[in-house]
């Protein structure tokens, strides 16, 4: 049985603050729980309404109901378990190989499928400007599919990182150079900005290197790719 006081701790836990205030993250479906319960993300508590999870110790493991499922769930149909994990403590910054580094990305839909791209490009590091989508919102957990554990995230300052970083700054831009006749490095940091703005000025002063993707439709009226798109055709380029 499920109190009332625990569906509000969870429900909160929609909202950043609060996130903040408990260090607590909800995670949603068999597939996203498994990967974090495989990974170094301590859980909290599990809430299923079937013994998916039999490994899990009594006391961290909880039988609900489907309808006291979906008054703790974020989404509109509750899968059939939810977990509550702990918030870990930061990384240090990992400076090798290619990183990613966002600016302003706004949509947790696109930040979730950004981190599945690193993951699957074996990009280990993501940058993220502080105005970029909470890591932790659930709707981002949910786009990972499990990824958010096999990718090193950090919120900065962007601008004053990229101000002192010694590695090759890449900028993605409308009117960049051909990404197809360019000469790309190993190392470096590749740099997405805002879905409506791309990148700011701030983040663009630093970038010597501007890239684009051309457009080859006959009439050239397609105004721009999602940035999530954009990123895994940038990351298939810089690993091919």
């Amino acid at each position: 049985m499920v109190t009332k006081n625990q569906i509000k701790l969870i429900t909160s836990l929609q909202q950043k603050k609060f996130r903040e205030t408990h260090q607590l993250f909800l995670a949603e479906g068999a597939k996203v729980i498994q990967e974090l319960l495989q990974s170094d993300y301590d859980l909290a508590h599990l809430y299923q309404t079937t013994p998916l999870f039999t490994e899990i110790p009594t006391e961290k493991c909880s039988l609900v109901s489907e309808s006291e499922l979906q008054k703790m769930s974020a989404l509109t149909v509750a899968n059939n378990c939810l977990a509550i994990f702990k918030i870990p403590k930061p990384k240090p910054i990992l400076e090798k190989g290619l990183i990613l580094a966002l600016d302003d990305i706004r949509d947790p839909g696109n930040l979730g499928t950004i981190l599945r791209l690193c993951d699957w490009f074996g990009v280990q590091q993501l940058l993220c400007s502080q105005q970029t989508v909470d890591l932790y919102n659930p709707k981002v957990v949910q786009a990972t599919m499990g990824s958010i554990s096999r990718v090193n995230v950090t919120y900065l300052d962007l601008d004053a990182y990229l101000s002192t970083t010694k590695q090759t700054l890449f900028g993605t831009f409308m009117d960049g150079e051909n990404l197809y006749k360019t000469s790309l490095k190993k190392e470096g940091i590749l740099i997405m900005g805002n879905e409506a703005n791309g990148i700011s000025a701030a983040i663009e002063q630093h970038i010597k290197t501007r890239l684009t993707i051309p457009r080859f439709g006959q009439l050239q009226q397609t105004e721009s790719l999602n940035v999530a798109t954009a990123t895994a055709i940038f990351l298939s380029e810089f690993r091919r």
